[in-house]
């Protein structure tokens, strides 16, 4: 760990009951730059954010009169913004799945790894100051392609309206993008937009999380609580993958859509909700309907305005352009300060534009980012993408250099097979992190003639130890 106090602007509140434990976190982190202030426990913390909030939270979950389990709701209630690392010493599997499910970004055992502590704090804030840095504006839409163009086109003519919205898609394409679009160029747009994915909750939560409740409705409902419905005030909820929800569900739904009432759990009244509802899903509906599964009069609800959003592999126009982008986003959170931002290269670029994209954009940005991440080199190259072979080799071909002119067919045919086995050794040295006997084993080759290759190809097994990809030769 180095003193490189890349964090400076971060604010961060340690919260433990032990003055030792918290003591020695300070001092771990001082490093990275963060301002640190420290607290004894949950309702000291709140107190302390009450008056200034922070970035980050570390807390441990195990405190006398307000627990990290307590406190971690209030922390996504009251500042949705704001990280939080649980550090605890009881590592149940219960207890992480309740710390993620109340918001944490991550869950850490005691006794903690010191380097694991300062990488996670780092990451979340190199995260944090990108986000500032970017306005905290939310991802832009990328529209090179002439059918991603359409959809904004037909957005640009719905958003004024008050008509609910269903947005059809495959999973990955940026549905809750185009919703965020809607709401941005509607009339109230100076209002709150609130999203909700129905599949990630069972019909009890999501009906309190849309509905809301009332003290006493369930075991620690302690007080009462407005749902998204009525604490939009007149904003947007989206709501996505609808067609998780029961037919119970759905029945209750249609009501509020009709009437614009909702009753609160545990509530003997309606409460009046002023909303625009904007619906998602990647299921067919009709063939629901036809099925049993979904009602036909919500579906009618709900489908004012039908606005199908493309799959990635339908826009090809696009992927560029969002690969360009998720690298400088990758860049900014996934690198340290000072190291050198990596390019694509052109095979990289081949690569790119001929893959399927089965995951559309969410499986773009990934391969971006894990490019970013494990690469390490000054030039991406399509292994450090983790594509499959299929696209690597069509980015091989695609990558020929033209020549003046027309290559022989021995040529040619020397040079794709040349790319091939560069692609192909390096993929096997970075997955076997650089171990020549386990790479030649997957490869189907003897030790000996995987080396030969390696010599031939001037590639070196030391840069894959170092989690850096083989230098190219001139």
């Amino acid at each position: 760990m180095s003193d490189s106090g890349e964090l400076a602007g971060i604010s961060l509140l340690i919260v433990d009951d032990e003055a030792d434990l918290r003591l020695g976190l300070r001092r771990l982190l001082e490093p990275t730059g963060a301002a640190i202030r420290e607290a004894e426990d949950g309702v000291a913390a709140l107190d302390q954010l009450a008056k200034a909030p922070v970035d980050l939270v570390l807390t441990d979950l195990s405190m006398p009169r307000m627990s990290g389990v307590e406190l971690l709701p209030q922390l996504r209630e009251r500042w949705p913004e704001t990280a939080v690392v649980v550090l605890t010493g009881y590592g149940t599997i219960q207890s992480a799945v309740t710390c993620m499910q109340a918001g944490a970004a991550t869950f850490l055992t005691k006794p903690c790894d010191n380097r694991e502590i300062f990488d996670v704090v780092t990451r979340l804030g190199r995260q944090r100051l990108a986000a500032r840095a970017a306005g905290e504006r939310p991802r832009d839409l990328v529209a090179a392609d002439s059918r991603m163009r359409a959809v904004l086109d037909l957005v640009a003519r719905v958003a004024p309206s008050p008509a609910a919205v269903l947005i059809e898609g495959e999973s990955g394409v940026g549905k809750e993008l185009v919703a965020r679009r809607i709401h941005e160029q509607s009339l109230v747009a100076a209002k709150g937009f609130h999203a909700v994915n129905a599949a990630a909750l069972p019909d009890t939560l999501l009906e309190a999380e849309l509905f809301g409740y009332r003290r006493g409705a369930f075991t620690g409902a302690d007080r009462d609580k407005d749902g998204l419905f009525v604490a939009a005030a007149g904003g947007t909820v989206f709501l996505d993958e609808i067609a998780s929800m029961s037919l119970l569900f759905q029945g209750k739904l249609l009501r509020v859509l009709q009437e614009k009432v909702v009753r609160p759990l545990g509530a003997t009244a309606d409460v009046a909700a002023d909303f625009r509802l904007i619906a998602a899903t990647n299921r067919d509906l009709e063939a629901m309907i036809r099925a049993g599964a979904f009602r036909e009069d919500l579906y009618y609800r709900l489908r004012v305005v039908s606005i199908p959003v493309p799959p990635l592999r339908e826009r090809p126009d696009d992927v560029v352009p969002l690969a360009r982008s998720f690298l400088a986003d990758a860049i900014a959170t996934c690198l340290p300060r000072g190291a050198a931002p990596p390019r694509f290269g052109e095979a990289a670029l081949a690569a790119l534009r001929s893959h399927r994209w089965p995951g559309n954009v969410r499986e773009l940005m990934n391969a971006v980012q894990r490019a970013v991440i494990v690469g390490g080199a000054e030039t991406i190259e399509p292994h450090h993408l983790g594509l499959g072979l299929a696209a690597t080799v069509a980015a091989l071909a695609a990558a020929v250099p033209a020549a003046t002119a027309e290559p022989d067919y021995e040529s040619a045919k020397r040079d794709v097979i040349e790319r091939f086995q560069r692609e192909f050794v390096q993929r096997a040295l970075e997955r076997t992190g650089g171990n020549v006997s386990e790479a030649a084993e997957r490869c189907g080759l003897t030790r000996a003639a995987l080396q030969r290759i390696m010599r031939a190809l001037e590639i070196e097994r030391e840069a894959f130890l170092r989690g850096k990809s083989a230098a190219q030769p001139a």
